[in-house]
């Protein structure tokens, strides 16, 4: 038995299975990370006037978290650029800006990393401040959707492309869903830049 509304649009919601599926699963992320949010609201307000203090502690490096917010935006670029190449028919370009999307969430892996491994070396942890405790878990979390978005775009632009020439427009559709997840892991990044290394 065949699945309804897997490729074609529902007639009542104009949407197929998975985007409804996508628009649900990024509802209820968005209120994870609105959550934490509101926890770094009320751990900032309630810090007694010494966060500035902690967060100087910490050494956040501006620059590097400047060029990895570059990094995610031109793969949001690059991730709009896959899509449109699979509704063109263009299995190639396809791969290229798929390959290019994920090797960008790979530099911004690697780059966290060095950021990471600095603060650790001069003994920066999530227990010494509750600055870092709550830096750490929301770069953390953010980090760990980087990768699932990696893991999902790199199958579909991997073994997942193989149904290209048999059912075009299920490929399209899921890449569309897997763009969706991205651009939303970029925009919380948005958020997370400004919040911690700027203000």
């Amino acid at each position: 038995m065949e699945i309804p509304y897997t490729v074609e649009a529902h007639p009542e919601t104009g949407l197929n299975n998975g985007k409804i599926g996508i628009w649900l699963f990024l509802t209820s992320e968005v209120m994870l990370f609105g959550a934490l949010f509101a926890t770094f609201i009320m751990l900032r307000l309630g810090s007694d006037g010494n966060w500035a203090a902690m967060q100087a502690e910490a050494e956040l490096n501006i620059p590097l978290a400047t060029l990895n917010t570059a990094v995610l935006i031109a793969s949001s670029l690059t991730m709009v650029m896959a899509w449109a190449s699979l509704m063109r028919g263009q299995l190639g370009r396809f791969k290229l800006f798929g390959w290019l999307t994920v090797g960008c969430g790979g530099i911004f892996l690697v780059i966290k990393y060095f950021e990471y491994t600095a603060k650790f070396e001069h003994h920066h942890y999530p227990e010494s401040s509750t600055f870092l405790a709550i830096y750490f878990a929301m770069t953390g979390l953010h980090a760990l959707h980087v990768i699932g978005g990696m893991a999902w775009n790199a199958y579909f632009t991997g073994p997942g492309s193989k149904v290209f020439h048999t059912n075009r427009q299920w490929l399209t559709d899921r890449v569309e869903h897997s763009g969706l997840f991205w651009h939303f892991v970029d925009l919380v990044w948005i958020f997370l830049f400004p919040v911690f290394y700027l203000l």
